[in-house]
């Protein structure tokens, strides 16, 4: 079995693929200062509650966003499982063109859904993720990841509104009965649920455009996507763990059998094909 791991700022995402099923998951707060063994053992307890044995684990695979914890699961991939991690990075095959300007500025978790979404659904492709930040991501109908747009994400937004503001709270992130609020709750609520719907149907109109491609498929994940596919008027699919799906996709890649000398492809480590840049 696979273990995925996806490193996010909020939350380490988690999950066991059987083959191509995932067959558990799991999400972890993120605590960069956290140690290796707290992080096993955490795992280690949980593994069993979703039916895996620890020694149903043969390999892991990591994308993540947080440096510090990059190495700290890679150990716990080798104290628990005695597996040597693949860490998506530069000299992955991702199976993904990057057309960035600068391809080592993408985010790795990007590239990981991008390499997901067209996987699954094909190109061209829109991916948001609504996480930490609100990521759009375009992927070309070859494949190719084109770039995107990057905004505060609904939880962070409203957090930092609760913190600059007196008499404002917290609120749980629904969709209030109507758009105008009758209460400071509800006001709130229409703001951000309705407010970011608006601007997901935006910025999406904007990259079919550009991308001359009407019928692009648009993936909603992340762990607000189900509630904004239900207010956005532009997302035709929810997979709220398409990383997961684009990290097993891409550990496949870079474990499949080298093709033979001088032979284009092979196996972990080929991406000059890959990189927009040519390098």
């Amino acid at each position: 079995m696979l273990l995925a791991l996806d490193i996010g700022n909020t939350n380490v995402t988690a999950g066991v693929f059987d083959g191509e099923t995932l067959v558990a998951g799991w999400r972890l707060a993120t605590d960069a200062h956290r140690l290796t063994d707290e992080y096993a053992l955490q795992l280690r307890d949980l593994l069993p509650m979703k039916g895996v044995r620890v020694d149903d684990v043969r390999d892991v695979a990591i994308c993540s966003v947080v440096p510090q914890l990059t190495g700290v699961f890679t150990e716990v991939a080798q104290v628990l499982f005695g597996a040597e991690a693949l860490v998506v990075g530069t000299g992955t095959r991702t199976g993904v063109r990057i057309l960035y300007d600068s391809p080592r500025d993408v985010g790795t978790d990007r590239i990981v859904d991008a390499a997901a979404a067209y996987h699954l659904y094909g190109g061209p492709a829109i991916v948001v993720d609504f996480g930490t930040a609100t990521v759009f991501d375009a992927i070309s109908a070859d494949g190719s990841y084109m770039g995107g747009s990057i905004v505060a994400g609904l939880q962070v937004a409203a957090e930092a509104l609760y913190q600059q503001t007196s008499q404002l709270r917290r609120i749980e992130m629904v969709a209030p009965p109507t758009a105008i609020g009758k209460n400071t709750v509800h006001a709130m609520q229409s703001g951000f649920v309705f407010g970011y719907a608006g601007l997901v149907d935006t910025i999406v109109g904007r990259f079919k455009d550009e991308m001359e491609a009407p019928r692009a498929t648009v993936v909603a994940t992340g762990g607000l996507a189900q509630i904004m596919a239900e207010q956005a008027s532009v997302i035709d699919v929810v997979n709220p763990e398409l990383t997961l799906h684009g990290l097993r996709h891409i550990f496949g890649l870079n474990t499949e059998t080298p093709a033979p000398q001088g032979a284009v492809g092979g196996s972990r480590g080929a991406v000059s094909a890959e990189r927009g840049d040519g390098a």
